[in-house]
């Protein structure tokens, strides 16, 4: 290499600023001669450098001011990849493998996959993986940066110094790698990125890192291989075959951080979690968990909704075996594992995805497309092939690597719509001049139909808020595609109602009856979830009207209502026994209030409804099918009564609830059959904190026509109470 070039490239890689390493570092053929050899490292803090493992001692001579050492001698003299041993200026001695004399170790598939969109274990090429190249162990470091004009691997292992490991480009694919030798699992490590353009250089964590630091800080951490061997087959067999559509679906929604604490008043370990959440649900009946998102997040205010990880579980607590670990301790009891994730937007924070390479990467540059303006957080591009392939394998990779049961979508109507809480002329709409997401809409169905098709028996659900037709329904017929669909208009409604004085609600009967209008155009389920409960809104008790006991008894009837109507179930934790203040994320639940009978009271209800509804197949065999639900009278406004039939192929039920705090003795009942109808539920029950009215005995069936009925009955409905009755031929 000529002076002047040879200069030239040691001051960029002093600078940071080269962009082909390889053209100067490693070992080069003289001119003339392909006998004789050049090997030069870059080590800017060495006093010294030999080559060891040779015949002789083969020393490097310093070539440049800049730190640019060299070899020059006989190709034979020279082992492939040559082990160095050098001392620094304060006479400290270290061995290390040069990265420079290794091939590209990312394949051309890969590249090819991953440019076109459909590269569906993309997180086994970009990232930190340990590997093993010609009999060297190291680690490859991957990452996505086209705009870079140079990207460095910075890490514990080289003092954090983005001269020492300057990365190499595979062509046109924006893709950089280095296989670092010698490196072990537990290295921290980011990628220092320097933009082509204006110069700018960032620290960016891994966008595919397994694990990273306990926050604040943010670094990523080298994961090895896991080794750990699952015990759940038998679950995932019978996954796969489920109906679910015919099956009960409870589910019982938690924030790990603020379930429980340790006495320290500390994260606990995943693997705790495990026995404690199972020990605790299984009783209660709940057939799923669902974890608010645990993908890596830097802010715990944010509960885990602004991502910086979404390929790691978060460090708060443990490692991703310790994940795999909760998932199949609960799978083995029975119970399964949701996660809520966040393909809708990420957080700016600078170490993260934001501008990555110094562009909007994986953001739309104009903001009318690109940032949320309510939450601060940044728009993926879903139009971006490489954007969407990491969305996408990272859900597969949820299912596959940890077993997930399911995904609870966060945010898809601001996916959905290109105007979605924006100011006339802050959005751009699309190409024909409408406020759909084209890109988002394709994303979606592409979500679902991987999802389903790669992990059948999983399930993918939408929190979706607008009248989108479709959600659920299959994208060969113009469907989103989604298992499920939160259904927030129920939850919306069923709420207002319920805060009403029963003096009042006669006037909102609507709100209670209108549901059913659309209850079977999208397979439903029923949240009560943590955006109930926080912000200023209040427990769920706390939104109840009345004195300490008509709380009690609206929110037995709350549930009872919930447990009883069609489409699965889902609620928050804590809400079970009935906290009194609203979720602090900060605090563990108030699990003292479970010495009180009030509260032990709402946790019987919340636990026999859910035995009830997953053994008695009226309440969840046609929970999606309109031939599961009957009403029996919707129009008893005056007195705040609503009464259904719930059936399937083994009979039916009749539910009704009386949503005053008047007690209605005779009421009388149009039923579908004749026979003796008894009572299998009664909110009301002193078992559950009431006052015990209802009906104790048999009730015979009258061949008195009512409520378009053949026969009817007479009932004793409790103040602010549900009963379900059965029928028995006599």
């Amino acid at each position: 290499m000529p002076a002047t070039a040879l200069k030239e490239a040691s001051e960029r890689l002093a600078q940071a600023r080269h962009h082909d390493p390889f053209q100067v570092l490693g070992c080069h053929p003289l001119p003339g001669d392909a006998s004789l050899v050049t090997f030069r490292v870059f080590l800017p803090y060495a006093k010294s450098i030999s080559i060891t493992g040779v015949n002789a001692t083969l020393t490097l001579t310093r070539e440049t001011k800049d730190g640019l050492w060299c070899w020059k001698g006989e190709k034979a003299a020279l082992p492939p990849h040559p082990e160095l041993e050098w001392k620094d200026t304060e006479g400290c001695t270290y061995t290390e493998r040069t990265p420079y004399t290794f091939a590209p170790q990312v394949g051309e598939l890969d590249l090819h996959l991953f440019g076109e969109g459909r590269h569906w274990q993309v997180q086994d090429v970009l990232g930190a993986h340990c590997k093993t190249v010609d009999g060297v162990e190291g680690v490859l470091f991957a990452t996505w940066a086209p705009a870079a004009e140079r990207v460095s691997v910075i890490g514990d292992f080289n003092l954090w110094d983005e001269r020492r490991h300057p990365m190499r480009v595979l062509g046109g694919s924006g893709v950089w790698e280095l296989f670092v030798p010698g490196l072990s699992p537990d290295n921290l490590y980011k990628f220092s990125v320097r933009n082509r353009e204006s110069g700018q250089v960032q620290s960016k964590a891994d966008p595919y890192g397994r694990a990273f630091e306990i926050r604040p800080q943010t670094a990523a951490r080298v994961v090895p291989p896991t080794r750990y061997r699952w015990g759940d087959a038998d679950w995932l067999e019978q996954r796969a075959t489920w109906d679910w559509q015919a099956a009960p679906m409870s589910v019982y929604e938690l924030h790990l951080s603020s379930w429980q604490k340790t006495q320290e008043g500390g994260f606990m370990n995943y693997r705790d979690l495990a026995h404690q959440i199972a020990d605790y649900v299984r009783p209660l009946g709940f057939t799923h968990i669902e974890l608010l998102p645990i993908t890596e997040h830097p802010l715990d205010d944010s509960w885990g909704y602004q991502t910086t990880g979404y390929y790691a579980p978060t460090s708060r607590f443990g490692s991703p075996d310790d994940f795999r670990y909760f998932v199949d301790y609960l799978h083995q009891a029975g119970v399964g594992v949701l996660l809520d994730w966040v393909p809708a937007h990420f957080p700016k924070d600078e170490h993260a995805l934001a501008r990555y390479d110094g562009t909007a990467l994986y953001e739309h540059e104009d903001p009318r497309r690109g940032e949320h303006r309510d939450w601060g957080t940044l728009i993926y591009n879903y139009g971006r092939n490489e954007v969407r392939n990491f969305l996408l394998a990272n859900a597969l990779y949820w299912l596959k690597e940890f077993h997930i049961d399911g995904l609870r979508v966060d945010a898809v109507a601001s996916m959905l719509y290109l105007d979605y809480s924006r100011e006339e002329g802050d959005w751009l709409p699309n190409r024909y001049g409408g406020n759909e997401n084209l890109e988002a809409i394709d994303f979606l169905r592409q979500l679902n139909e991987l999802c389903h098709g790669e992990h059948p028996g999983s399930l993918v659900m939408a929190e979706e808020s607008t009248a989108w037709p479709q959600v659920t329904r299959p994208t060969w017929v113009g469907g989103l595609g989604f298992s499920m669909k939160w259904n927030m208009g129920w939850m919306h409604d069923t709420l207002v109602y319920m805060s009403k004085d029963p003096i009042y609600r006669h006037y909102h009967h609507d709100q209670l009856t209108f549901g059913l209008v659309y209850a079977f155009t999208e397979n439903f389920m029923l949240p009560f979830s943590h955006d109930e409960v926080v912000h200023g809104k209040g427990s769920l008790l706390g939104k109840m009207p009345g004195d300490d006991w008509q709380k009690f008894a609206n929110l037995r009837l709350l549930y009872s209502y919930q447990w009883t109507y069609p489409g699965n179930k889902l609620l928050f934790m804590g809400s079970e026994f009935a906290q009194r203040k609203e979720w602090a994320y900060r605090e563990p639940l108030d699990w003292g209030l479970l010495d009180h009978a009030p509260h032990r009271g709402i946790l019987s209800t919340v636990t026999d409804l859910n035995h009830l509804y997953r053994n008695r197949t009226e309440l969840h065999q046609r929970g999606f099918r309109p031939e599961g639900f009957e009403w029996i009278d919707c129009h008893d406004s005056t007195q705040s009564i609503i009464s259904y039939l719930r059936s399937s192929e083994d009979g039916f039920l009749v539910v009704v609830l009386n949503f005053t705090p008047t007690p209605r003795e005779g009421y009388r009942l149009g039923v579908p059959s004749a026979g003796e109808y008894r009572e299998i539920f009664n909110s009301d029950s002193t078992y559950y904190g009431g006052s015990n009215l209802g009906n104790p005995l048999p009730i015979p069936a009258e061949a008195s026509p009512w409520m378009n009925r053949p026969y009817s009955i007479q009932v004793t409905l409790p103040p602010l109470g549900a009963i379900i009755l059965e029928c028995h031929a006599l």
